[in-house]
Order: C-alpha cells, then structure tokens, then sequence
C-alpha cells in the first residue's frame, strides 16, 4: 500500500524551512504532496498559482513530491479527496506545538482515518516564518539564505513591483 502524505500551508512565501520539511516528509513517504490551502487569517503576498509555480520549481528534484493548490477548502477533506492518510506538519516551537495540537485534534474528529505527524523543524530554521520573511524583506534585509533562489527572485520582483521598500535608505 502506497502511504501519502499531505504538507498543507499557505507557504506565503515557501521557505527554506518548509523545503527542509517536504525533504524530510519525502523520505518517510511513498508520495508528498505539498498543497497550497487558504488561511482566511492571512493576506496573501502571492496568489495561489504563483506560489504553485514556485513550490514546483522548488521541489523539482524530489521525485515523489506534487504540488497542488487546494483553495478554500477543509485539510482533511482535501486529504481524503486525495488519498491521504498522514497529515504532515511541522513545528517550530511550543506555540506552534499548542496550535497543531489543536488542530489536529479536530482533524481527527472529522477524519478519523487522517493521522497527523508533527516534524520538528531542524534548530537553522526554527525562528523563520514567512511573516518573518516578508517584513525583513520589505524592509531590504537579505533574506536569500533563507529561500529557495527562485523564491527570493519572486520576493524581489513581487515587493518592487508592489511599490514596497526593497532598498535601505
């Protein structure tokens, strides 16, 4: 039996940190795939397609990674569509932990078949967070050691074209 597991998130921007996860995920399992959901608690930098786009580009050499946008819809739901039985996340710290527990918690409500596995992130990444990310680089901090180099392209298009502050004053 092929064992998939799902790696949820808005990945707003997708991140080395995230890289790291779907790599670890990818070696415990028979297929990933990476699904770009909706937080309707974020406002997105990138839309949906773009953030596609670039996860695909970024995970092009784990060749039992897909990537999937999945918009507007429940995790577990999505997960069952799919054929998922593993809900796949990470965790940086103990806040992170309480959040995904909670979730999980309800995921296993609504679908009992779905199990959860929290991946701890590795300690080089656990102070990022997209939301990080994207006010460093509004502000024209370096980010590039901490995205995939198409990602960190596509930042400093999106942030310049959008009129953002890319450069220090």
């Amino acid at each position: 039996m092929t064992k998939i597991a799902l790696f949820p998130g808005s990945f707003d921007p997708f991140t080395n940190g995230h890289l790291n996860l779907v790599t670890r995920a990818a070696g415990l399992f028979d297929q990933v795939i990476v699904a770009v959901m909706t937080n309707t608690s974020k406002k997105p930098l990138f839309t949906g397609e773009e953030k596609l786009a670039l996860i695909t580009a970024a995970t092009q050499s784990l060749p039992n990674v897909t990537v999937t946008a999945a918009p507007r819809l429940l995790t577990v739901a999505y997960a069952q569509q799919l054929g998922a039985t593993v809900l796949v996340r990470g965790v940086r710290d103990t806040k992170d932990f309480s959040y995904e527990t909670d979730i999980a918690d309800m995921n296993q409500t609504l679908a009992p078949a779905v199990e959860t596995v929290l991946l701890l992130a590795d300690k080089q990444y656990r102070y990022l967070s997209s939301s990080l990310i994207k006010e460093v680089a509004q502000f024209g901090g370096d980010v590039s050691s901490l995205l995939p180099s198409n990602v960190n392209a596509a930042l400093k298009q999106k942030l310049a074209g959008d009129g953002h502050e890319t450069q220090p004053q």
